[in-house]
């Protein structure tokens, strides 16, 4: 069984740890981390996942940015520790972080993945949203925690403050 919880300082270290282990060497030159550089990740949104024990199973972290001045969430990362992959807790973690944020008045939520996995939590992809370069377009999805959030708003993805 394993308990969730806002990330705290003290996880840092075990969580980059963790994102090290399950994405491939150089993950911080993505574009993605353009926009995280000296941002801190959204508090009591970024979760981690404990198993009994303590020992970290699962994390994901949000960040602030903006899109044509309009505030938006960037999900990611997001991973489980490959001996606990299979068992739902990536999918724990992302649902309880989207009603965690709907509950804390975030509209709208974007994302650099695959549709297939992340359209299962309602993402689709989103088209006039600009990530840094070179995001390829049809990986760049979104979500609308209120209805119409994602209406009419085009433009690049800016770091949040």
């Amino acid at each position: 069984m394993s308990e969730l919880r806002p990330e705290t300082d003290e996880d840092w270290w075990e969580v980059e740890a963790l994102y090290d282990l399950c994405f491939a060497p150089g993950r911080e030159a993505l574009s993605s981390y353009r926009l995280r550089d000296g941002v801190p990740p959204v508090r009591g949104l970024s979760l981690v996942a404990r198993d009994d024990d303590g020992i970290l199973a699962g994390a994901i972290r949000y960040w602030p940015v903006q899109v044509a001045g309009r505030r938006a969430l960037l999900l990611g990362p997001v991973a489980v520790h490959p001996t606990r992959q299979g068992e739902g807790l990536g999918g724990w973690l992302i649902r309880e972080s989207l009603v965690l944020a709907a509950a804390q008045g975030w509209d709208r939520v974007l994302l650099v993945g695959d549709e297939p996995y992340y359209g299962r939590f309602g993402f689709r992809r989103l088209t006039g949203i600009e990530m840094p370069p070179p995001t390829n377009p049809a990986r760049v999805l979104g979500l609308e925690l209120k209805p119409g959030a994602w209406d009419k708003i085009t433009g690049k993805v800016e770091r949040g403050a």
